[in-house]
């Protein structure tokens, strides 16, 4: 009889342990923690990892081969459009220039000296005219001889003929004086090509030549960048990028100021995707450019393809698996409940959801601790 009732009491003890054991240990106390639905709107983001570039990319050379004497600016510095950049040394086209404008003075000379003896030619032929018409009405009236005539005649033939050739000494005078002023003309044109100016207002992003550097004519010296064109190309998957289009807000994170973040809108699409990555180029413009700026840094972009106004949003760590079907979880009466719902859209942390109410409490279920089920009680 002793035994009997040793026996149950350990029996006893070993149930109430069981007891103790299964509401203290087994079944979770508070080990869930909660968020709550709200409600409000809804940015679905599409991400793409790219580097900073720029539409054009103006690469400055000289335009005639040669030696470098100066370079007026370096990399990162601003330039205005107009801006004296290099200066190349010119040789002796100073010294053709200063002969070449000599001998056009000369021309200009000699043609107006020509001008001038054929006006003395024409006050001549006129006072020829006049002898040679006198002698004539003379020679008529048996007054002048016929000897004296023919010299009157011979005399207007010979400044006739002087007028004739210093009119084409005067021709010919003007074309000389035209093909000195184009010598003059081609080899101011060809100073000037030692002198490289700012084709557009810029930033400096590379300089790949040094004062005393000789280089050819279609050689690099700067490179410059319109900051109106710098973009970030990113490059998004081709699955996703189909809800991209032109104009479109975009949010842009330099990786050098990962801090900071950037607002932006895509202005291009580039119509090939890449075959390899299958991926598409998506070219994002700032609002407002930062300075300073790296060509070719890394860059992160999210644009936002659609906003969902009004709707009921839980975070993404909220949504949990059950049973083939995508929910919350959510405590009725100390008991796990799993809501079935419809995700409308996912963004960057969260999700518009329907088939929830505002401010619905949902328990976060975790991997490190015991897996929720329907009817699981929970405190």
């Amino acid at each position: 009889m002793k035994k009997l009732f040793q026996y149950i009491a350990v029996i006893g003890l070993l149930l109430l342990g069981g007891i103790v054991f299964y509401k203290k240990v087994y079944i979770p106390k508070t080990t869930y923690d909660t968020v709550t639905s709200t409600k409000g709107n809804l940015s679905v983001e599409v991400f793409g990892i790219g580097n900073v570039g720029a539409k054009y990319t103006y690469s400055i050379t000289a335009q005639t081969g040669g030696k470098i004497l100066s370079i007026l600016t370096d990399e990162g510095k601003w330039v205005k459009k107009g801006d004296l950049l290099i200066t190349m040394d010119s040789v002796d086209v100073p010294q053709l220039l200063d002969e070449s404008k000599l001998l056009a003075d000369k021309a200009g000379s000699e043609l107006l000296a020509t001008k001038k003896e054929l006006e003395s030619l024409f006050a001549q032929k006129r006072l020829a005219q006049i002898t040679y018409a006198r002698y004539e009405k003379l020679k008529k009236e048996s007054f002048a001889s016929k000897a004296e005539y023919d010299k009157a005649k011979a005399d207007l033939d010979v400044i006739a003929a002087q007028i004739a050739a210093t009119q084409a000494h005067i021709v010919s005078a003007k074309m000389e004086e035209e093909r000195a002023q184009k010598s003059v003309e081609a080899l101011k044109e060809k100073l000037a090509r030692y002198k490289v100016y700012a084709p557009v207002d810029g930033y400096v992003i590379a300089r790949t030549a040094e004062v005393a550097q000789s280089v050819l004519p279609a050689q690099s010296i700067l490179k410059i960048v319109n900051p109106k064109d710098v973009w970030i190309r990113a490059y998004i998957d081709e699955k996703i990028s189909g809800a991209v289009k032109v104009g479109q807000k975009a949010e842009i994170t330099l990786r050098s100021q990962y801090e900071k973040r950037f607002s932006g809108s895509v202005k291009r699409i580039v119509a090939q995707s890449d075959a390899v990555t299958q991926e598409r180029e998506i070219d994002v413009a700032f609002d407002s450019l930062p300075e300073p700026f790296y060509i070719n840094e890394q860059a992160e972009v999210r644009i936002a393809s659609k906003t969902y106004t009004d709707v009921v949003k839980v975070p993404l760590k909220a949504l949990s698996y059950y049973k083939e079907k995508t929910g919350v979880w959510t405590e009725r009466s100390g008991k796990a409940h799993f809501v079935v719902l419809k995700v409308l859209a996912r963004g960057h942390s969260e999700a518009a959801v329907t088939g929830l109410k505002t401010d619905t409490e949902i328990l976060i279920d975790s991997g490190k601790k015991k897996p929720l089920s329907e009817g699981m009680s929970v405190h």
